[in-house]
């Protein structure tokens, strides 16, 4: 059983290794993203293991005429990958699922340092300016959280704001016993009311789109925090950007964006990025951007090797794959 496994970065290559070893897979590793160009090197390779450059019908109908019976993407999204085509093609996809406390770590961070104004801070203390105008914070424990999606992040984010006495509530088209005994379920309307924080853990549909537009925000408390670790389309950015510029939202700690594909991962330094929102955004106070770094940690990327692979297996034994997207 052979894969290819694109995109792998340094810090993965150990673990490709060692659950290569582990579940009896030949590994090829390639540091470039799938292309035409490289698609060629797939010959004799049964799986494909991929991040989140785009697949599309073309390049899928290359690795199929190459003897791809599978792939497996090492991220919890999948829109990059047009599976329409693939279920044509009888090839199998799956995704990945990795510790949940990662992101839910780190959007708590970025709840905290929102609330807490470091963007300005830090800038500020990097430019000299050590004066407290405008950046008086508010406590934790005197707001109100709007967690909206409750998977297994969003429910790690709830356990983890317990600690800080805050007021929670919670949103998902599905709620969960445990999380109900920590936060109170609520309509999304008056979640988005209510809340003066709300931290984002759905994941990209049609219905989730742009949930974040024009008339939700109006719906919103004045001065309202938003915090997204979850997709970047979940958030109008235009409509971001107003709510920013009015006064409408106080602030926004974004660790994902709307067109993050084609410049996440990358180094830009000295050159132009041409992503005019990002630019704005960057620029506006009150703002924190990271980029799409809320998974990375060592626990995370050992997950994303080890189920890529594991899925790999099991689809190509004929065995249950708990990873396969329907």
């Amino acid at each position: 059983m052979k894969l290819l496994a694109y995109s792998v970065r340094e810090d993965e290559k150990i673990y490709f290794e060692s659950y290569g070893k582990k579940y009896g897979m030949e590994v090829i590793i390639r540091e470039d993203a799938p292309s035409l160009e490289n698609a060629g090197q797939m010959e004799g390779c049964d799986c494909v293991s991929i991040i989140t450059t785009p697949v599309d019908r073309e390049l899928i109908c290359r690795w199929k005429d190459a003897g791809v019976r599978h792939i497996s993407t090492r991220t919890v999204g999948y829109d990059h990958i047009d599976r329409l085509a693939a279920a044509e093609m009888g090839i199998t996809v799956s995704n990945v699922s990795y510790s949940p406390y990662s992101v839910a770590d780190y959007a708590v961070m970025l709840i905290l340092m929102a609330v807490r104004k470091v963007g300005i801070i830090a800038r500020r203390y990097f430019g000299q300016d050590f004066t407290l105008r405008g950046v008086q914070g508010r406590e934790l424990r005197n707001l109100t959280v709007g967690v909206v999606g409750t998977g297994r992040i969003g429910e790690t984010v709830i356990g983890h704001l317990q600690g800080f006495g805050c007021r929670i509530l919670a949103y998902d088209l599905y709620e969960k016993e445990a999380v109900n005994k920590m936060a109170e379920y609520v309509p999304l309307d008056r979640l988005f009311q209510e809340a003066d924080v709300i931290t984002f853990h759905a994941p990209s549909t049609k219905e989730s789109h742009h949930m974040v537009n024009r008339e939700t925000i109006a719906g919103m408390k004045d001065g309202v925090i938003l915090v997204n670790t979850a997709r970047g389309s979940l958030i109008d950015t235009e409509a971001l950007i107003e709510g920013l510029e009015s006064g409408k939202i106080g602030g926004a700690a974004l660790d994902v964006l709307e067109d993050e594909q084609r410049i996440y991962y990358q180094d830009f330094k000295d050159q132009n990025i041409c992503h005019r929102q990002m630019a704005v955004l960057a620029n506006t106070p009150g703002v924190i951007l990271t980029p799409h770094t809320a998974f990375f940690t060592d626990q995370a990327v050992s997950d994303m090797v080890e189920y890529s692979i594991r899925s790999c297996r099991q689809e190509l034994e004929g065995e249950e794959d708990p990873f396969r997207i329907e």
